[in-house]
């Protein structure tokens, strides 16, 4: 490691990094109802408590510095880059930032707000005026914001997993799928036989692979 000096106890950095990344989030997904505001809430204590751990207090460091330092006992675990666990442990020689865990972490991470941004303007336009969000993303899934919200978790955990935002992690998905229930409940009293349809032809969060394709959705209007 060429790292020296601690990368911990940054705390304007932790204040900085959860900043932007929930202000981006909130800007696409503009949180309305209790609903809205108990998912967001609890993906925003995510990335605090993710940001916490990668520049403020390393506590899984601390927890696991007996096992880790007798495993590779030639690993500065104060450093930054020996945050990046799952290259660690795999033995990646490399800068961490371009090892395989943190690429496909990236693209996790991009794909999940790209599905946030993408989805949001559908919804949008469907709750101005008045109707179903049937068109991109929500061609495909019923539910595009809650999976944009676990994919971005998902990416972070192997970008830089820490023992709190593991086990937040579980608890999380099975919080969206409930709340993805209850908007199903909700969308189907408001809407009535025209979201039977759709919820019928639709997955709630895993497409179908015909539902992939270019114009699926269209097909099946």
């Amino acid at each position: 490691m060429r790292e020296t000096e601690p990368a911990y106890g940054l705390w304007s950095l932790v204040i900085i990094n959860s900043a932007i990344f929930i202000i981006f989030a909130f800007s696409f997904f503009k949180p309305r109802t209790p609903r809205d505001w108990r998912s967001f809430s609890a993906f925003s204590a995510f990335l605090v408590a993710l940001f916490t751990e990668m520049y403020g207090y390393p506590l899984t460091i601390y927890f696991l510095s007996g096992w880790l330092q007798s495993r590779y006992p030639d690993v500065n675990w104060l450093t930054h880059d020996a945050g990046h666990l799952l290259e660690m442990l795999f033995g990646w020689k490399a800068n961490p930032h371009f090892g395989p865990f943190h690429v496909l972490s990236m693209i996790f991470i991009g794909g999940g707000f790209w599905l946030l941004v993408t989805a949001w303007r559908v919804l949008y336009t469907a709750q101005r005026t008045y109707t179903l969000a049937l068109s991109g993303p929500y061609a495909r899934i019923r539910h595009p914001q809650y999976v944009a919200f676990v994919l971005i978790m998902f990416g972070f955990l192997l970008q830089w997993p820490t023992i709190l935002t593991l086990a937040m992690f579980p608890v999380l998905v099975y919080m969206y799928a409930c709340l993805a229930r209850q908007e199903d409940r909700e969308v189907r009293q408001e809407f009535g036989a025209s979201y039977e349809r759709y919820a019928a032809m639709t997955p709630a969060v895993i497409p179908r692979l015909d539902q992939l394709l270019p114009g699926a959705w269209r097909k099946r209007r």
